[in-house]
């Protein structure tokens, strides 16, 4: 099992940046794949960015270049840097793993979540 927490979450304006952090713990198995994904009241949650334990990234298209993953050297933490919020950034963000993939990517489909935190871009 893998335990996963998320901060970093906040306000910020249009146009800001923030650093989201997702520690992680438990088995490393589990973590091969780590990924955030978001949700805003009344849409459907869709993936922002992914990390495979060998450093290999992927992002939707929805952040891309406008968002950087990576992760410490221990593969502990893993950090989801944002620049250029507009409001419809506003969501709740969280980090999950054991996620089906499909394509290399990874779905929704998710066994371990943390509990989320919040961005909100006014």
């Amino acid at each position: 099992h893998v335990q996963l927490v998320e901060s970093g979450g906040g306000t910020v304006q249009t146009g800001g940046s923030l650093r989201l952090s997702c520690a992680a713990s438990g088995s490393t198995a589990s973590r091969v794949c780590v990924a955030w994904f978001r949700q805003a009241p009344g849409k459907e949650r869709e993936g922002v960015a992914h990390v495979i334990r060998d450093g290999r990234t992927g992002y939707a298209d929805s952040m891309k270049g406008r968002v950087t993953i990576s992760q410490d050297n221990a593969k502990n933490n893993v950090y989801l840097e944002m620049n250029s919020l507009v409001t419809d950034d506003t969501a709740m963000y969280s980090c999950a793993a054991k996620c089906a993939m499909v394509s290399g990517r990874p779905t929704g489909a998710c066994t371990c979540w943390g509990q989320g935190t919040q961005v909100t871009v006014s």
